[in-house]
């Protein structure tokens, strides 16, 4: 009986082998940290559907990022969690000088200079006393027009505080050509715009709305402005619409249950590509190894490595630390 090509096996045959010819390669330069600074807290608070992830102080945030620029890793995002008695209908909170995403780029511009990339999360919804990522209207829903001059606002301060990229998430249509507009009329032309362009309104945000302390009042939902998950096309047309207003880097959100959509946003556009592997997808994770089901250290490094493999040109993930530890 014939044998089909052995040459496949051949180069699998040894570890140094398969590292030759291996056609991912997954890197510490790949890896963006996600982080949450709270306002008011006077040391770290774990949270607890997120192990191993904090809110963090001002000061632990500092160090946190230190030692990540240590270990190689490039970027971070930076997500605020402001106290609840300051927060209001319109999230004046994410644009005000003293707001705590605001302080903490400050110290982090201060401590770190240029060694790390500082991305800035750019959304109302931590910030609003309903939960909605825009003002509302007469009927209780984000008004997109009036919420993109408060975009505008929320970029500027961001870029004066000293983040190097502000990511737009709350998925307002010409959220990229506002702030695009807002950033140049004050002065920041250099400031970039990471656009969260195919977000869906995904079962997989759990643990990250406890980690902001965001819930909508009412029991209302997001589904009215973020993507259906059935559907794949319209990301492409959200993602082109984005990088013809102006977006230098787009992002896929969630990541491992779209690895289609990354590929064909890949296939689509010359820009980089994130991709967010969100907090679900990163607690299932630690839930498994938890119990012993799985070897949560080799799984952190397949799903991650898929994500890349997927056309991924840039991964979020809570794994940053552990994967530049380990790679």
């Amino acid at each position: 009986m014939p044998f089909p090509d052995r040459r496949l096996r051949r180069l699998r045959r040894t570890p140094a082998l398969r590292r030759l010819v291996a056609e991912t390669r997954l890197g510490v330069d790949d890896l963006v940290a996600p982080l949450f600074v709270r306002e008011g807290i006077e040391a770290p608070q774990p949270i607890a559907s997120l192990p191993g992830v904090v809110q963090h102080t001002r000061e632990s945030l500092v160090k946190e990022v230190r030692e990540l620029a240590e270990l190689g890793v490039p970027g971070l995002m930076l997500f605020g969690v402001p106290a609840g008695e300051t927060k209001d209908a319109s999230g004046s909170g994410a644009w005000a000088e003293d707001g705590i995403v605001q302080v903490a780029l400050s110290d982090l511009r201060s401590e770190v200079g240029d060694a790390v990339v500082l991305m800035a999360d750019l959304c109302l919804d931590p910030y609003t006393d309903h939960g909605h990522c825009g003002v509302l209207d007469d009927r209780g829903q984000p008004d997109n027009d009036a919420t993109l001059e408060l975009y505008g606002r929320v970029a500027v301060a961001q870029a004066e505080a000293g983040a190097d990229v502000v990511a737009p998430s709350g998925m307002m249509d010409g959220q990229v050509a506002a702030i695009r507009a807002a950033l140049d009329t004050a002065g920041h032309p250099g400031t970039a715009i990471l656009v969260y362009s195919a977000k869906y309104a995904s079962a997989l945000y759990g643990p990250f709305r406890e980690a902001v302390d965001t819930t909508i009042a009412g029991g209302g939902d997001r589904r009215g402005y973020q993507q259906d998950f059935r559907n794949a096309r319209e990301a492409l047309a959200e993602v082109a619409e984005d990088v013809a207003e102006g977006a230098d880097m787009v992002m896929v959100k969630p990541a491992l249950a779209y690895l289609d959509v990354i590929a064909a946003v890949r296939a689509g556009v010359d820009v980089p590509v994130a991709a967010y592997h969100v907090s679900g997808e990163y607690a299932m994770v630690k839930a498994a190894a938890e119990r012993g089901w799985v070897d949560g250290a080799a799984v952190a490094l397949e799903y991650v490595g898929a994500i890349k493999r997927a056309g991924a040109d840039l991964v979020v993930t809570y794994l940053a630390r552990e994967l530049a530890e380990s790679l």
